[in-house]
């Protein structure tokens, strides 16, 4: 059986970590057989990258982590596949896709909120909603649509999204926007999973609040914690990933004839200074976007090779080509060219993230007159071993 790694986020608090264990137990109890480590980001042991050392040495070299992590912020979009890379040697290791508004811990959520408001009727309570908050726009604004879902399913009155960190309106001040359009019965719904400081802070600071303002009525709802449905979710990441270890390639195999055709190029590191040349011989029009680049790019751009736009990636870079690889070393940008590139119908292919890319670009070698390229599952290893392999047999 496959392993599963469990990345968590990590706390000094007891209860939390006891939480975080609970649920890893939870989780075996649905998959037997399966051998599933516990994670940490920071803080508790052990690590990420020492949980899947683990798991691989109990596997075939094979190995899924799930990111338990609500929101996809730097954790989901840097930290954890930094460890993954760094762990995983020539393993093929699986990222599952982060948890997310799942439908299961959204009523999840809204059951806790419920719980809290007791036996105040929903229209007229105002609930505020509080998330971790972080640097990443997009984890921000899901955190907004979350409480839009919530006012919706829940018939209050109105749900205010806060955060404790990083993006605005913090804790106090959403309640003292709540209280100023006349809100005198709250309730504070925590979309956390575990006990730790963010809900410390939470109870803290809604209590001194609620101090100052001794006409409302202030309600504190509970985190998540190792719920059945938190426990459904994290199986079927890991589900959905362990499936596809064991699929053929899903990618249609053909041969692109770039000649004289527009292909993007949106990033200048070391994988666009492997893959660049390809497409030069093959005859595309290359255009590089990228603030930088490194050496060997520069110097095509200095030859008159390709064209190097020194900037970053904006949508109007997609229109006209035929082709476009989006290899920075930041997922946000990947994700925004990937996007732009669905929607013009353009293949394109996602370095960071293979699978949520229309492309993938296969191992390739020539020999005998042929051009012989792998393509697997998406692990690029696993392919490089099948095109050596066969290039073997060929004679070379």
């Amino acid at each position: 059986m496959i392993p599963l790694v469990i990345a968590g986020h990590g706390t000094r608090d007891p209860a939390g970590v006891q939480e975080f264990l609970a649920l890893v137990d939870q989780v075996r109890a649905l998959l037997p057989g399966v051998t599933v480590e516990p994670g940490s980001v920071e803080l508790t042991p052990p690590s990420i990258e020492a949980a899947l050392e683990t798991a691989l040495a109990l596997s075939d070299g094979r190995a899924v982590v799930v990111p338990l992590m609500v929101g996809e912020g730097g954790h989901v979009l840097e930290d954890i596949p930094g460890a993954i890379g760094r762990a995983k040697g020539t393993a093929d290791v699986r990222y599952a896709r982060h948890l997310g508004a799942d439908p299961r811990l959204v009523a999840a959520l809204e059951g806790r909120i419920a719980a809290a408001r007791g036996d105040w009727a929903p229209e007229r309570t105002t609930v505020v909603l509080v998330g971790r908050g972080c640097s990443v726009t997009g984890a921000n604004a899901d955190h907004v649509r979350l409480s839009r879902l919530v006012q919706e399913h829940g018939g209050y009155e109105r749900v205010c999204p806060a955060f404790l960190q990083v993006a605005a309106p913090d804790l106090p001040r959403a309640l003292d926007e709540a209280y100023a359009m006349g809100a005198r019965r709250i309730v504070v719904g925590q979309n956390f999973l575990f006990s730790g400081r963010l809900r410390s802070w939470t109870f803290e600071r809604a209590e001194a609040w609620r101090a100052r303002h001794p006409d409302a009525e202030v309600r504190v709802a509970e985190v998540l914690g190792p719920c059945d449905e938190l426990a459904a979710v994290v199986v079927d990441r890991y589900r959905e990933e362990e499936s596809r270890l064991h699929e053929t390639s899903p990618a249609y195999l053909a041969g692109l004839l770039l000649m004289e055709r527009d292909v993007l190029v949106v990033g200048g590191g070391t994988v666009s200074a492997r893959r660049v040349p390809r497409l030069v011989e093959a005859g595309a029009r290359v255009r590089l976007v990228s603030p930088e680049a490194v050496a060997s790019l520069a110097a095509l751009a200095e030859e008159g090779t390709i064209r190097w736009q020194r900037r970053r990636f904006e949508d109007a870079d997609l229109d006209g080509a035929w082709y476009v690889l989006a290899q920075t070393d930041d997922p946000q940008v990947n994700a925004a060219v990937a996007a732009g590139a669905e929607a013009r119908h353009t293949f394109c292919v996602r370095a960071d993230d293979a699978g949520r890319g229309s492309a993938w670009t296969p191992a390739v070698a020539r020999a005998e007159g042929f051009s012989v390229a792998v393509l697997g599952t998406g692990s690029p290893h696993r392919s490089m071993k099948v095109r050596d392999a066969l290039l073997k047999v060929l004679g070379r």
